[in-house]
């Protein structure tokens, strides 16, 4: 029986994978591109790119090579399931508008889970040479100079807040805009347009609540244990468990979170 690799053997894999696509991804950033809208939902225009496809192709053939008993579950090339309980869980470009606007606020998203919860988390910028890692308990910010334990701030109350979403009407129906709306309104500041960096910047201590809706696995796994490992918390409006994606609200306090449930578990 093959002994199951160690999370700092997968850890260090997940690095890899970062690099890997981080090459084929970056080239592509304030190119030209040709976009195709895959757009069904309530969304609308959904954009993707030879630059998503590529990073992909390109995680999946690095995967198959190094752990062919993995499944992978990615965005743009769909589920493989494996033979092993592990799963890597794929968003090559998470924010492909903001990547075909010339904005840096996307990320690559990499997760691995175990078969009952993502257990490690990547969110990699490969342009701003930004990268997140979770897994035991702990959340890094990684860059050329240094790496750096992160932790969320301490956030008691909404008018202290400093509250987030990707964008305010898009990815909400009516009734979970108003939701949204309602925590805005007593916020001290909101900001839009964030995608998967907004995360980033919540378990470093520099936004409190991030609150979102029709997301997928791929969108949210690999940001689990960034945040979770920080110091936060990340859940469905309910309160229950996140990694299935749907309706999300990352804080990175528990009283800011609270709070924020008490809004949100209204929204039918």
């Amino acid at each position: 029986m093959t002994a199951l690799p160690s999370i700092d053997e997968l850890a260090r894999f997940a690095h890899r994978l970062a690099d890997a696509s981080g090459e084929v991804i970056r080239p592509w950033f304030r190119a030209t591109l040709d976009v195709t809208d895959k757009g069904t939902g309530r969304a609308g225009f959904d954009p993707v790119t030879e630059a998503d496809r590529e990073g992909e192709v390109t995680l999946r053939r690095l995967i198959k090579a190094t752990y062919p008993r993995h499944g992978i579950l990615g965005e743009e090339h769909g589920h493989e399931a494996g033979e092993e309980p592990f799963t890597w869980v794929l968003d090559p470009i998470d924010g492909t508008r903001a990547f075909i606007c010339g904005m840096p606020q996307w990320g690559t998203l990499i997760a691995l889970n175990d078969g009952t919860r993502p257990i490690l988390g990547v969110l990699d910028q490969p342009v701003t040479g930004e990268r997140w890692i979770g897994h035991s308990g702990q959340a890094e910010l990684v860059t050329s100079a240094k790496t750096t334990r992160i932790r969320t701030r301490p956030c008691a109350d909404l008018a202290s807040a400093v509250i987030t979403t990707t964008h305010p009407t898009s990815y909400f129906t009516k009734p979970e805009q108003d939701a949204f709306q309602e925590l805005a309104g007593a916020a001290k500041m909101t900001r839009f347009g964030g995608d998967c960096y907004a995360y980033a910047l919540l378990a470093m201590g520099f936004i409190d609540l991030v609150v979102e809706s029709a997301l997928k696995p791929w969108d949210v796994q690999a940001l689990i244990p960034i945040v979770e490992g920080a110091g936060g918390l990340i859940t469905s409006w309910d309160g229950k468990d996140a990694q299935e994606g749907g309706r999300v609200v990352a804080a990175g306090d528990p009283r800011i979170h609270a709070l924020a449930l008490e809004v949100l578990r209204r929204v039918d």
